[in-house]
Parts: C-alpha cells; structure tokens; sequence
C-alpha cells in the first residue's frame, strides 16, 4: 500500500510502499477515503514532538471503510462508513487522559496511507450529511474544540464568547460549537479576511490583535465582558484576554503556539472568579457526544484546500506558513 512516512528526523515525509497493515485482536482494518492534516504532523516532521519513533506513518484524522475485522471484534460491519477518534488509551477517568495515551500518527502508524488499522471501539459511523472530506476533517480539531467549550469551558446560550487565532481548525470548530449552542462568539486574528470569513460562519464580529488597544475595541463592539475565551496561543496575549472575562469568567486554553505568559497580576483574576482551564484533545464520551452533535445540528468542518496523497509534503508546507483557513485534507 501506499503511505507517507517519515523515515527520520533529518529526512523529509514521503510517499513509500509498505505492506498493508493486519488488524489484531480488538481492531479493525480502515481502508481510507480521506485524511486530515493537524499541526502536530509539521511538529513532528520537524523533530519537536515527544517520543518520537521511526519510521511512522503520519496522520492522525481519517475517514473510510470497515475493511477487516481482527480477533474478538464483531462490529463495527464491514463496509461500514466511519470516522476515527484518533486518542488512544485515554484511560477510565473522563476528567484527565492516563499517561500512556496518545494520538494516531506518533507512535502508532496513522492515516496518511491506504489503510490504518485501530482498536474498535475509536470508530463511529461518519455522519452522513458528511462528505469525506468534510468527515476527515472533524475529528482531532472538533473534540479539542468540543471539550475546550463544552466540556471545560461550560459554554450557555447567550453568553459572549472570544474565539482567538481564527483561521485553524480548532478555532473555527470552536466558532461553529458555541455558536451551535446559541453563544454570541467573537474572533481575534491577524488578518482582516479571516475575520470577514469567520462572520460568513456565524461570527459576531472580531479585532485584529495586531492593533493597537485591540482588547479594549472589541470589548465595546461587544457590548461587555466575555463569559468565556478560547485561546490556543498564550503568549503577551494572555494578560489582554483574562482582563477582557466579566464576573465567573473561564479562559480555557488548549495550545501555547506563541509562547510563555506574560505576568498576571492576581487582582484581575480572584475578585472577578476567574477560572483559568487547561484542555486538550478530548475522552471517548466526549468524541461520543460531539458525533451526536454534529449530526443534530448539521455541523459541517471547514475544508480548506484538498491535496493528493502524494502531495502530502506540499500540504504539509500550507500548513507551515499558515495561510489555510479551515482543515488542509488528503484525498486518498
């Protein structure tokens, strides 16, 4: 079968022939249709990923056909459409991953190839309103953003809700989920389009953090404080988004792309009962539960631009630079 591996860390990713993968007892065989790229695949293509192993299959997010089923396993069905939750082991506690786990595509061989096999119980059927492409792109950005809003951040209807950074694909699964559940969301970005984008999905509205007194503009275009921010940056920023929370506020970060925090002084927090909330990924109840809501609501991920698989490499450089708006996708 064809892959895109990554055969160490001074080489790059490139298209290999390897024997297809044999499901074991409790797995089954997907045969993909479509995979979604993740910024975690530039990590690690360039060597700053823990526990890196070689050589790896690259790809955390899939969508395709029960192809084989492996010892033990009675469903899902074979020919059976489905999307993969691509957390493995995340262990009996809903409130916190157990050491060992981790995610598709690092260690354990992903979706960047023809097949993958996984344990049963990480596949669901793809919703149907989905076309693969779309399915491909739901599943690590959506349940990162699912339990960063939901789960975490605790969203309500009519709350007014900051989504940061809009353009990736946790940012924009978090601009359709709150929306989804009736919050009045706002976007920051460094690019004026992003933003006019981010309104065509349902945005309220969004500053450029590049201005100038940004948080201070965009707390009177919304009228007050936020309930609650959705931040995957950190940095200096961090000081602007927790004075911007009213009263119970919650900033929930999932990332820390730019950097450290800068100094917080505790008087902007603890009278106002902020809660500061870290997040990643997300527990099989809560990939559960963001499948259910996809389909309730018709969610539909935002696809940026679609490649061939063996043009992963070239995606993986949009990816780099940061132009996409939405899910950068393989077709497979």
């Amino acid at each position: 079968m064809k892959a895109i591996v990554l055969h160490g860390a001074d080489q790059a990713p490139r298209l290999t022939d390897i024997d297809p993968p044999e499901p074991r007892r409790g797995q089954v065989r997907i045969r993909l249709a479509a995979a979604a790229l993740n910024h975690r695949d530039v990590y690690i293509c360039q060597g700053k990923y823990p526990g890196l192993h070689y050589p790896a299959t690259l790809g955390a997010d899939g969508v395709g056909i029960v192809d084989a089923h492996g010892p033990g396993v009675d469903g899902p069905p074979l020919g059976q459409r489905v999307v993969i939750d691509p957390g493995l082991g995340w262990g009996d506690d809903p409130r916190v991953q157990e050491p060992t786990f981790h995610i598709l595509g690092m260690p354990t061989d992903g979706t960047f190839a023809d097949y993958v096999v996984v344990p049963a119980e990480n596949v669901y059927p793809a919703p149907g309103h989905l076309t693969d492409h779309q399915a491909a792109a739901l599943p690590l950005a959506h349940v990162t953003a699912w339990r960063a809003v939901v789960t975490r951040g605790a969203v309500r209807p009519d709350e007014r809700v900051l989504v940061t950074g809009i353009g990736g694909g946790v940012a924009l699964a978090a601009l359709q989920l709150a929306t989804a559940h009736g919050a009045d969301v706002w976007v920051t970005s460094s690019s004026a389009s992003k933003i006019e984008h981010a309104q065509r999905l349902g945005a309220r509205g969004g500053a450029l953090y590049t201005d100038d007194d940004w948080g201070k503009a965009l707390q009177k275009a919304a009228g007050g404080p936020f309930d609650l921010v959705i931040d995957g940056a950190g940095g200096d920023g961090v000081g602007t988004l927790v004075r911007l929370l009213g009263p119970a506020g919650r900033y929930v970060f999932y990332g820390g792309t730019v950097g450290k925090w800068p100094r917080i002084l505790p008087q902007h927090l603890f009278f106002r009962q902020i809660s500061i909330l870290g997040s990643t990924m997300g527990s099989p109840a809560d990939f559960e539960a963001l499948i259910a809501f996809t389909e309730t609501h018709g969610i539909v991920p935002v696809v940026d631009r679609v490649y061939a698989l063996a043009d992963a490499p070239d995606a993986l450089a949009r990816m780099d630079a940061g132009d996409q708006f939405g899910k950068i996708v393989l077709a497979i």
